[in-house]
């Protein structure tokens, strides 16, 4: 069984036993948490339910592995002419989840 989950303002498409990362879920490691927010889901024999905007009833159950923070990117500002110059790091919390059970 496959879906199309939205969490943390992106879509995933997960099935079950996946491992992927999302933006920062409150939450300790072990916990699990269920995301809502279906909107398809594909079953084994290949019908396809589509909500509008969700699949009703539908809840994708997901154990969290770890919380850290993703590799460091560099932002750098600047205007001409004016020997204005800013350099800046961010590293973005990250949670990476284990997709444990799909259910409808």
């Amino acid at each position: 069984m496959q879906a199309v989950v939205k969490t943390c303002g992106k879509q995933y498409h997960v099935s079950e036993g996946d491992v992927f990362a999302v933006s920062r879920l409150e939450g300790n490691v072990g916990d699990m948490v269920d995301l809502n927010e279906v909107l398809v889901l594909t079953g084994s024999d290949d019908n396809v339910v589509v909500g509008s905007p969700y699949v009703e009833g539908a809840k994708v159950s997901v154990e969290i592995l770890e919380q850290y923070k993703a590799k460091k990117i560099t932002v750098f500002k600047s205007k001409r002419r004016k020997k204005y110059k800013r350099k800046q790091g961010h590293r973005q919390h990250m949670t990476r989840l284990r997709v444990a059970s799909i259910q409808q």
